[in-house]
C-alpha cells in the first residue's frame, strides 16, 4: 500500500542503509521501503510479519570473496590428479588356465594422488565455507546459507547451491558465478574419469584376450 504522506517529509536515517524494509518513521507498527537513498511511498505489513524475510543488499555490497572462488575451483585438483593415473596393467595366469589382471597394478601413484586430492577437497570445502559464511555476515547478508552444509556432500556442492540461491535473492540476481564454476569443475572430473575408465577397460579386455 502507499502512504499519502510524502516520503521526502520523513526523517532520513543517520547512515546510508541498504535497500529494504525498515520501521516506518511515521508509524513504527509498519514498515516502509527504503531504496538506499530515500524513503518511498510503499508501506508494508507490520514488522512482525517481516522477521523471516531477508533485506536486500546494495549493488555495491560484495557477494564474492577469495574463499568462495577457491571453493569453486577445488574440483580441478582431483581432475588434474586423475590425469596422472595411468595404470601399467600386469596379468597373471589363473588356476583354470585363463588370464586375469593383477589388481595391484591399478594402485599407482596417480591413483593415490587422486584419492588424496578428493579428501583434501572435502576438508578444504568445509574450512572455506566457514570463512565465506563469516564474510557474508560482515557484508550485511542476513542469515546466509549456513557453512555446516559443506559437510553434506563432496566439494561443498550443497553449500554453494544454497549460497547461490540466497545471495541471488538478496543481491538481485548476483551470486551464480561460483556455482557455475564449481559445476564445470566437477563435470570435467567426471569426463576425465569416464575416459580413464574406458581406457582401463580396453586394456583389460585386450590383455585378457591376448593372454588367452
Amino acid at each position: 500500500m502507499t502512504d499519502a504522506r510524502a516520503p521526502g517529509q520523513l526523517p532520513q536515517p543517520s547512515t546510508t542503509a541498504a535497500p529494504g524494509w525498515y520501521a516506518d518513521p511515521a508509524d513504527a507498527r509498519y514498515n516502509r521501503w527504503w531504496d538506499g537513498s530515500a524513503w518511498t511511498a510503499h508501506v508494508g505489513p507490520p514488522a512482525s510479519q517481516l522477521l523471516a524475510q531477508r533485506p536486500l543488499i546494495g549493488p555495491d555490497t560484495p557477494v564474492y570473496n577469495v574463499f568462495i572462488w577457491l571453493m569453486a575451483v577445488l574440483p580441478l585438483l582431483p581432475a588434474i590428479a586423475l590425469l596422472t593415473w595411468n595404470p601399467d596393467l600386469r596379468f597373471y595366469a589363473t588356476s583354470r588356465g585363463g588370464v586375469a589382471p593383477d589388481p595391484a597394478s591399478i594402485f599407482t601413484v596417480g591413483y593415490f594422488l587422486t584419492a588424496g586430492s578428493l579428501v583434501l577437497v572435502y576438508v578444504a570445502s568445509v574450512v572455506l565455507a566457514f570463512f565465506d559464511y563469516r564474510r557474508l555476515l560482515r557484508a550485511g547478508v542476513v542469515r546466509p546459507f549456513h557453512w555446516a552444509w559443506a559437510f553434506i556432500y563432496m566439494g561443498g556442492v550443497v553449500y554453494v547451491i544454497g549460497r547461490a540461491i540466497i545471495v541471488n535473492k538478496v543481491a538481485k540476481g548476483r551470486g551464480w558465478w561460483p556455482l557455475g564454476m564449481l559445476a564445470a569443475g566437477w563435470i570435467l572430473y567426471i569426463v576425465v574419469g569416464y575416459v580413464k575408465g574406458i581406457l582401463l577397460m580396453q586394456s583389460i579386455v585386450s590383455g585378457v584376450g591376448y593372454g588367452s
